[in-house]
């Protein structure tokens, strides 16, 4: 860390500057997906829901593009859901990137309560839906990947975007619980208090091979254009 003198010897105020071979990662959670009929099971790809975005899931999707097309992105990365790709494609059209694919950076798998019967059940009120809240952990759902395995592979996954890209930004689009153990990997703090970024918020982290620093967590500033027109409301 280097402070600035000015002519007069005074020492400025520092101002952050990232380190010149870190990499700058905008962690994007994907927009609004669709809603789940109890009756109709989720479209399932290799043991993970896969619902697309819903309308306001397109509109988030719009937004994000709009916000970051000015922005200097090396990269565009998505866990290969479609809920993160189809949120992903905007902001590619207008840079002239390929998305690529991370699949290490899906969501935690959420075992027999798969496919959005999760949603189910906390809407419901199921006891282990109200304990894993209690609890603020998911792994007693049946099924569910441990903790520690989640853990692993965010941090394998970040890293290895981070490695490929030293001294730029990318861009990557995943989902809520990957922010929170982000941010657990940054802070030291639980991961779960975290899963519950916007949809299409944007967090920031600064990552090397010595560490990884939070500059922002859940920046949804690009979705009040919506809001204040009354034709959204961030759920």
């Amino acid at each position: 860390m280097a402070l600035e003198a000015q002519d007069d010897g005074k020492v400025v105020e520092y101002r952050y500057a990232a380190p010149e071979d870190a990499t700058r990662v905008l962690l994007i959670r994907h927009g609004a997906s669709a809603t789940v009929d109890p009756d109709e099971p989720v479209e399932m790809v290799d043991g993970y829901g896969d619902p697309g975005l819903d309308d306001d899931g397109h509109r988030e999707a719009e937004l994000i593009a709009e916000r970051l097309a000015g922005t200097d992105i090396d990269a565009i990365y998505a866990s290969g859901l479609r809920r993160t790709v189809e949120t992903a494609e905007p902001l590619a059209r207008r840079l002239g990137l390929e998305i690529e694919v991370e699949p290490r950076l899906r969501e935690a798998r959420f075992g027999e309560w798969e496919g959005g019967i999760w949603r189910v059940r906390i809407t419901e009120g199921h006891p282990i839906a109200m304990q894993m809240i209690d609890e603020q952990r998911w792994d007693i759902v049946p099924g569910c990947e441990p903790v520690h395995e989640f853990a692993n592979r965010v941090r394998a996954g970040l890293g290895a975007i981070a490695a490929a890209h030293p001294g730029g930004q990318v861009a990557v689009f995943a989902h809520g619980g990957v922010i929170g153990q982000a941010m657990a990997e940054t802070a030291g703090s639980q991961s779960f208090p975290f899963n519950a970024s916007d949809n299409a918020s944007i967090s920031e982290f600064v990552i090397d091979a010595r560490r990884w620093r939070v500059r922002r967590f859940n920046d949804t500033a690009h979705l009040d254009v919506l809001a204040e027109k009354g034709a959204y409301a961030p759920t």
